[in-house]
């Protein structure tokens, strides 16, 4: 059975991977793992709203415990907060149990290094083989559940807190959508303490309705509240608050890509940019590039994911990368996306421009985009595909400097993904149906039938 996708085991609960059995076993051989290196290695465990997850924290718990570690429940906390957690207190390993932006009955679980970073994929694969060696490994295990310490969180929101000066958000106007999820027990804390008035959405979660027609991927009704209450911004977070989405102050629903532009552009004018590039990834609208260059900041491109960001930041001793689905990290002082700590940076940096959001972003043109899923029954490699490689040679000489194209299979459907910017949607739109041709010419969407 493979446990590890993109972003950690993610599935319907109770289903396998995330059974008792194979929960439990899980826990244990983590356990078993962490005990090898060191003496009761202590182990974070938090998570989202979900109904499942309490139940989720008991299996690990029960895990752990038989391969000799110890847990510490932070209970209801962001993915960000236990990453924080974890290397803060010295611990050897976080667990987040949340499926992030999926909604119910999905949920999963995420495991973070001691430096609160992502597993790698190598450490996960090692885990991986050890429970298929070893299934059944404290699948009987009962425990009742560890105590849930709520100064865990606290301490996490008060350090957010700290980074910058109290009451500094004094009179901004903000629309908070928590997504009824991990956000929704510290959101109002963290901004309504350093002096903003909240208009809160999504924050009465009750264990089903995370992210339902709310938070990060359904930002309209936060956009839309923006303009009834006449606020400043609006921040959607996802399910564990590892991301944001924005809107300014006439409801324009503004992604990463915005983020990304107004955080390179303050830390280069604080002279905390060196050397003065970001990373992005391959989907980022090519106006960010050119709003940066404008402003002598560089771009280095990654595949998508956040773990892709953070191993080029490390790679090229970079600062500051993300994505435009809000995923930002600030690798000096987090190894992960963190929402939260992305809408502090964006409202103090509002609060101290006197400005308009959207005023702040008049110089970022965003490109024409176009994303098109086409349907493969086969993942063949582009470069031999024919018809692909010569339609892919034309476009991008119909581009030029003006355009980006990316073709690139999905890692989890059979589909092949095309996005085209340019400058105008016309153009772009044509581009697409002259490759979606020549996919469809070189790998058809129905096998032939058998002669």
């Amino acid at each position: 059975m493979s446990l590890f996708g993109t972003d950690g085991i993610r599935a319907p609960f109770g289903e396998p991977p995330l059974d008792r059995r194979t929960v439990t076993a899980l826990g244990a051989h983590l356990g078993r793992r962490l005990s090898a290196r060191e003496r009761t290695p202590r182990v974070m465990l938090g998570g989202d709203t979900r109904d499942s997850t309490p139940e989720l924290w008991r299996w690990l718990e029960a895990g752990l415990r038989l391969g000799g570690a110890e847990p510490l429940l932070a209970g209801v906390v962001p993915t960000p907060a236990v990453a924080w957690l974890t290397r803060e207190l010295g611990a050897a390993c976080g667990i987040a149990v949340s499926a992030s932006h999926n909604l119910h009955p999905d949920n999963g679980i995420k495991l973070l290094d001691r430096d609160g970073g992502k597993w790698t994929t190598a450490a996960e694969s090692e885990l991986e083989n050890a429970l298929a060696a070893e299934p059944d490994f404290g699948a009987g295990e009962e425990g009742a559940p560890a105590a849930i310490d709520p100064a865990l969180g606290a301490r996490y929101v008060g350090a957010l807190a700290a980074e910058i000066p109290a009451d500094a958000l004094r009179g901004l106007r903000l629309v908070i959508d928590a997504a009824n999820g991990a956000a929704a027990p510290w959101a109002a804390e963290l901004f309504a303490g350093l002096g903003a008035e909240l208009t809160l959405l999504g924050a009465e979660p009750d264990g089903r309705n995370i992210n339902r027609d709310r938070g990060s991927t359904h930002p309209a009704a936060m956009a839309r509240a923006v303009v009834e209450h006449g606020a400043d911004l609006g921040l959607a977070f996802d399910g564990d608050a590892d991301r944001v989405i924005l809107a300014d102050e006439r409801g324009a629903v503004r992604d990463g890509d915005a983020i990304l532009y107004l955080w390179a552009g303050d830390l280069r004018r604080r002279g905390e940019l060196e050397p003065a590039r970001i990373v992005a990834t391959t989907m980022s609208n090519l106006g960010l590039e050119r709003a940066l260059a404008a402003d002598g900041i560089g771009v280095e491109r990654c595949e998508v994911g956040d773990r892709a960001v953070v191993e080029t930041l490390r790679r090229s001793g970079l600062r500051l990368g993300g994505e435009q689905s809000g995923h930002i990290v600030d690798l000096r002082r987090s190894a992960t996306g963190d929402g939260m700590r992305t809408g502090l940076e964006m409202t103090r940096l509002l609060a101290g421009s006197g400005r308009p959001f959207s005023a702040l972003l008049r110089d970022l043109r965003r490109y024409p985009q176009l994303l098109r899923n086409v349907r493969v029954t086969r993942k063949d490699e582009l470069s031999r595909l024919p018809h692909v490689a010569a339609a892919q040679r034309e476009v991008l000489e119909r581009l030029g400097a003006d355009g980006r194209l990316v073709l690139r299979y999905s890692g989890t459907e059979p589909l092949l993904r095309i996005m085209l910017e340019g400058p105008e949607q016309a153009a772009i739109d044509a581009m697409a149906d002259q490759l979606e041709q020549a996919i469809r010419r070189d790998l058809p969407a129905e096998a032939p039938a058998p002669s």
